[in-house]
């Protein structure tokens, strides 16, 4: 695969992320050190986990000091950005739920066609089921962790077909590589497919049925 669009996708995804958990815990009033902490476990957390999986020790976040270095130079200027802004007006508000919206999908396509390109080339071409879940696990993995530590149910469980999006992207990436080889068309293919389903499902206002239990 031509690795400057991988290194691309991985570049979007983890500046996404990051600003995302920023934006995220700027939100919950934390400090400088929440900001980035939050900021960091967002862009990384979902590769840790993927590693961890297919026992590539020690994880990529830690072998490409990269990663962390954008992550954190990516928090603080948001960091300052907020604080200049504070107190936030009201009218700001959709504005950062927009923000929001879009960094967490761009960093959801990225790491998902980002994750199950890491298991191909870890050597597991001939299990599409673990590559295809390496691609969802990246994909939501950091949310995850940044909603659990912001103490908020994560986006995962509760918004706009969120995990569906990342399934479908996986499958279509591991689908088109297994029939065609071509890596390029399949991280494209699968990075489209995530960020349209995700768009439908906002501005159709899609969700997957909920149970209303009352105590």
């Amino acid at each position: 695969m031509n690795s400057t669009l991988m290194i691309f996708i991985e570049n979007i995804g983890i500046i996404a992320f990051a600003i995302s958990g920023a934006v995220v815990a700027g939100r919950k009033d934390m400090d400088i050190f929440g900001i980035n902490l939050l900021a960091l476990v967002t862009a990384t957390g979902g590769g840790l986990i993927r590693d961890i999986i297919i026992n590539k020790i020690p994880p990529a976040m830690f072998v490409n000091p990269a990663y962390t270095i954008i992550s954190l130079i990516t928090a603080n200027i948001a960091f300052v950005i907020m604080y200049l802004k504070k107190p936030m007006p009201k009218s700001v508000t959709p504005f950062y739920d927009t923000l929001l919206f879009w960094l967490d999908t761009l960093g959801l396509a990225a790491f998902t066609v980002d994750g199950a390109f890491t298991g191909i080339q870890a050597g597991y071409s001939d299990n599409l089921f673990l590559v295809a879940f390496l691609g969802i696990v990246t994909g939501i993995g950091g949310g995850m962790i940044r909603d659990v530590l912001a103490d908020k149910i994560p986006a995962v469980l509760i918004k706009h077909v969120y995990a569906i999006a990342c399934i479908a992207g996986s499958i279509v990436y591991v689908n088109l590589w297994k029939y065609t080889g071509n890596e390029v068309l399949s991280s494209i293919t699968g990075f489209l497919t995530i960020v349209i389903l995700r768009f439908l499902a906002m501005h159709f206002k899609w969700n997957l049925p909920t149970v209303h239990l009352k105590s």
